[in-house]
């Protein structure tokens, strides 16, 4: 269980027993050099001072003495927090705090509560806290916001107006976290309104009122109310990045033209720009993204999000001396995710045809989203050098850090075990991956297809149907299944109710227009086998494709037509079985 950050048990203590001495902070005390250094640089003044503000924090503080039943309900209080026992700590956290009305410890309840989900418990302990300690502004924000997460506006609206009067700017700039779990977004709107009236003229208000009414869907007051606070404040960005994500809601174009716009009037506006740079990736503008972006590692030097993203758009291309310069240098400037830009140096390598350096980055992830596809290279890697038991073994031994990850790891021993046509080690690892995940539809998927291998049909249909039973939507597997069927058995009428079936879920894939054509040719309806299959060609030239398109040709006599058809699949896919299994049999 998760356990509550509690204060190490002497400093909790040490806490408690401020409350009745007063003039003991409830910090620890003092070091000898602090306080020599505190006597050093004191004047007069400013030591008269100090005492004067500590004396009134003081005498804010109430006088409770440490009674032996305080004492014990803070050790119950601690204890019970720190093993995670939240059910004991919350009641007797709160039950201090009544007791005391110590603002210090109000606070703690406060949180206490809030970590344990007690919605009620956190509000009653924010008030004592606010009560307590009036000038508090943290402590009225977190009043506010349990206040707005109950959806009580009119008791959060005067604090918030009070709030506002201390710091206007930086408190509008927070409403929108504060209110962003209302779910009455006019009623929201309408509050932001009434508060922002008070402050015409400044550039937040009109950014508050604009963030509340895009949380209602009034895109267009929202974007008057961030020209107004571009008028009143000219090239601010976070106004200029909020205009351009809600014109990016209906048109990617209009948010890309506004945002050239606002660059040509201010070209260092660096947020804006990286803005601008992610969409034009986005609208797959990547020449004019790597412009862009080649800016940006100029004007924000040793910035890791940008030479990544640099970096990631010089990969795409093609270019990749500079995509390794530039993802190197992300290294260096302490990304957010290291094992992400090593996997990335590892694509690189394996492009420029350097396995070792690309073996080495790979190796160098060690956790996160990129650990099984980094393991999975290093696999490929070491089969293409010659050593595929070595390859088994690294992702037998790699352990996936969620059941995702587990799944790939099992699918990817299998993968490589099928490429070197050991498919009976293949059924057997995907089988006890099964046993392991019986409810995994792709591995049930991946068996079936090793099964079809091994001409163990039985198991293929009833892996099949498991993996419809579990995805009914699954067009890939009614397409399997009734291709099959058509293929290798007699029953062609329930082969053709399953392909009907897959074509309706995905129309325009191109081989469940093959598996219909080839059906339909062992139905014996040529004309239709043709029609599917040309199709089906006609989106992707795939030597299958091209082997049973070809077959259908040749049986209605049009045999020039198949034999160029197959001649230009082979001079590209020169090795592949089915077309060459089809020439063989029809041209011996």
């Amino acid at each position: 269980m998760t356990q509550f950050k509690l204060l190490p048990l002497y400093a909790a203590l040490l806490l408690v027993a401020a409350c009745s001495q007063p003039g003991v902070k409830a910090s620890q005390p003092d070091t000898v050099a602090t306080q020599a250094a505190q006597q050093a640089a004191a004047d007069a003044a400013t030591e008269e001072a100090a005492k004067a503000a500590k004396a009134k924090a003081e005498a804010a503080l109430p006088k409770q003495p440490l009674t032996p039943d305080i004492l014990f309900k803070f050790l119950v209080a601690e204890v019970a927090g720190q093993r995670g026992a939240m059910g004991v700590a919350q009641p007797a956290y709160m039950d201090l705090a009544r007791q005391t009305r110590d603002p210090r410890i109000a606070r703690r309840a406060a949180e206490i509560s809030m970590f344990s989900r007690n919605q009620a418990g956190a509000l009653e302990a924010a008030r004592l806290w606010s009560e307590a300690e009036p000038d508090s502004e943290r402590a009225q924000q977190t009043v506010v916001g349990l206040l707005l997460n109950e959806g009580k506006l009119d008791e959060a609206e005067p604090i918030l107006r009070n709030l506002l009067k201390q710091d206007p700017a930086n408190v509008f700039m927070q409403m929108s976290a504060l209110m962003g779990k209302l779910n009455d977004h006019q009623a929201a709107l309408a509050m932001t309104e009434r508060l922002a009236a008070d402050y015409p003229a400044l550039p937040e208000a009109h950014f508050a009122v604009a963030q509340a009414a895009a949380h209602g869907e009034r895109m267009e007051l929202a974007l008057a109310e961030l020209k107004q606070a571009a008028t009143l404040r000219p090239g601010w960005e976070p106004a200029a990045l909020m205009h351009a994500q809600i014109l990016a809601k209906t048109s990617l174009t209009d948010a890309l033209s506004f945002m050239r716009g606002f660059l040509v009037t201010h070209p260092d506006a660096n947020e804006v720009r990286l803005a601008y740079a992610r969409s034009l990736v986005s609208a797959n503008q990547i020449t004019e993204a790597r412009a862009e972006f080649t800016r940006l590692t100029e004007a924000m030097p040793r910035n890791a999000e940008v030479t990544l993203a640099a970096g990631l758009l010089a990969l795409q291309v093609g270019d990749l001396e500079v995509a390794r310069g530039l993802l190197t240098d992300t290294l260096e400037y302490e990304p957010r995710d290291a094992d992400m830009v090593h996997y990335y140096l590892g694509q690189v390598a394996e492009q420029m045809k350097q396995p070792a350096a690309a073996s080495k980055h790979y190796g160098d992830v060690k956790t996160g989203n990129y650990l099984v596809p980094a393991r999975v290279r290093q696999a490929v890697l070491l089969v293409q050098a010659g050593k595929p038991d070595e390859a088994q073994a690294l992702l037998a031994f790699t352990h996936g850090e969620n059941e995702a990850q587990s799944l790939r790891l099992i699918q990817a021993q299998a993968e490589l075990l099928g490429d070197s046509k050991r498919y009976a080690q293949a059924f057997e690892t995907l089988s006890e991956g099964i046993k392991r995940y019986p409810n995994a539809p792709d591995l049930y998927y991946d068996r079936a297809m090793v099964a079809e291998k091994l001409g163990k049909l039985d198991v293929l249909e009833k892996d099949l149907r498991r993996v419809i039973a579990l995805r009914p939507d699954n067009a890939q597997a009614y397409n399997a299944l009734g291709y099959t069927l058509a293929d290798r058995t007699n029953r062609l009428a329930e082969s053709i109710t399953l392909l009907d079936k897959a074509l309706s879920l995905a129309p325009n894939d191109a081989y469940i227009l093959d598996s219909v054509g080839w059906a339909q040719f062992r139905a014996g309806d040529l004309t239709k086998a043709q029609a599917y299959l040309e199709r089906a060609y006609k989106l992707r030239s795939d030597p299958e494709i091209a082997a049973h398109l070809g077959e259908v040709l040749w049986a209605r006599g049009q045999r020039d037509e198949a034999g160029k058809l197959w001649q230009t699949s082979l001079q590209t896919h020169p090795e592949n079985e089915v077309l060459l299994e089809t020439l063989r049999r029809l041209k011996p």
